[in-house]
């Protein structure tokens, strides 16, 4: 069975507190977890947290990872596809969705003047 979330009833959002750089990333993407667990070594849970990108903040290198993941722009900008110099790629503005299996890459991101993204991650139950 994967991590149960608890019950979270609507609440505020403290959207300037608890936020943290994630190990690899440049110190202009940082995450912030608002529920669940996701436990990578042993392939079970699920988390749904948000990130943010700093204005001008980019990766270098596509990600792929085991679990599925499900991303909604909220607000800015979000290029995909930028080069390893920050150029190029396909610009998305907020609105806009993705939906990933396990195994596939993508990226790397970039964001001109930043953005704010809600992301769920997950392993499928067998």
């Amino acid at each position: 069975m994967g991590y149960h979330k608890g019950h979270k009833e609507f609440h505020v959002l403290d959207l300037q507190d608890g936020w943290h750089t994630l190990p690899g990333y440049p110190l202009g993407i940082q995450e912030k977890i608002i529920a669940g667990e996701l436990d990578e070594k042993n392939k079970r849970g699920n988390r749904t947290r948000l990130l943010r990108f700093a204005p001008g903040t980019y990766t270098t290198d596509p990600f792929v990872h085991d679990y599925w993941e499900e991303v909604f722009l909220l607000s800015g900008d979000l290029i995909v596809g930028n080069d390893r110099l920050g150029n190029g790629g396909q610009k998305f503005q907020n609105y806009t969705y993705a939906v990933r299996p396990p195994g596939v890459h993508h990226g790397p991101f970039k964001s001109d003047s930043g953005c704010l993204l809600l992301e769920t991650h997950y392993f499928m139950e067998d």
